[in-house]
């Protein structure tokens, strides 16, 4: 989980994104089942705490779980709206409206799940994990990717998808036996430029939120994608819940994926 950065499309504005504690930080955080403790703000640059401890990934020969069929592509939608009301079914009742730009800056997009006259159902980027809702039409604009990510915890591998078709498998990090990263179907909803240290070079957020940790570092327990200071940490069970990459691996994801991109975690 992240603490403030700033977002790479507005690098003049410092985020408020607070991911689930995946570079290894161990700032107060409240596990499910229990009352957050308020948290003081953590500043850019603020130090770093104890590392959770690592594990191994399974042996090669483990069998990992089987790859859900994937799109060739999928549709975005990018707020064009000051603030986009999300509706509990089309021409329903508002459950929640969300700023664009978010508070950290970066754009507000949704991953459209179905379409109907006048109206967009989407994946919505808070809590609880798989919620979806409706946005009218008129308030965003679509638009088409053709990436999609699919992430396998048991074996430690981020595979990148064009078309249908993998192009390209990563060694990652993922969350450890306690803090374990969710599994399901989200999106990347921004991309960040960390200031302090842990997180490497860039960090995606994610629509997922840590099944465990309620709240982490004064921020909701985000899932995030990014890099680390902590390359031995690759191929391992690392983190709070966050997916590491190396650094470079992360630097290159940047050039080619889009906000809004699917990502699926199994």
């Amino acid at each position: 989980m992240l603490r403030r950065l700033a977002p790479v499309t507005v690098a003049a504005v410092t985020a408020t994104l607070l991911l689930a504690g995946c570079s290894g930080a161990h700032p107060h955080h409240a596990r499910a089942g229990h009352t957050p403790t308020p948290t003081p703000t953590v500043h850019v640059g603020g130090a770093l705490g104890q590392r959770p401890t690592a594990s191994p990934s399974p042996s090669a020969d483990a069998t990992a779980p089987s790859t859900p069929p994937i799109a060739a592509s999928a549709t975005v939608a990018t707020a064009e709206v000051a603030s986009v009301a999300v509706h509990a079914a089309a021409a329903g009742a508002v459950t929640t409206t969300l700023p664009n730009p978010q508070s950290n800056g970066a754009p507000l997009v949704f991953l459209v799940v179905a379409q109907q006259s006048g109206w967009v159902e989407v994946d919505v980027p808070t809590r609880p994990n798989g919620r979806t809702g409706w946005v009218r039409a008129s308030d965003v604009a679509l638009s088409t990717v053709a990436y999609h990510l699919v992430a396998v915890t048991e074996t430690n591998t981020l595979t990148v998808y064009r078309a249908g078709r993998p192009v390209a498998t990563y060694p990652v990090a993922s969350g450890t036996g306690g803090t374990p990263t969710p599994h399901g179907s989200f999106y990347l909803t921004e991309l960040l430029k960390p200031t302090n240290a842990g997180y490497g070079p860039y960090a995606y957020g994610l629509s997922a939120f840590s099944d465990v940790l309620t709240s982490f570092g004064g921020g909701p327990g985000q899932i995030g994608l990014h890099g680390t200071d902590d390359a031995s940490s690759i191929g391992k069970d690392a983190s709070h819940g966050c997916i590491r990459m190396q650094n470079a691996d992360i630097t290159a994801l940047t050039k080619l994926l889009p906000l809004g991109t699917p990502i699926t975690i199994i």
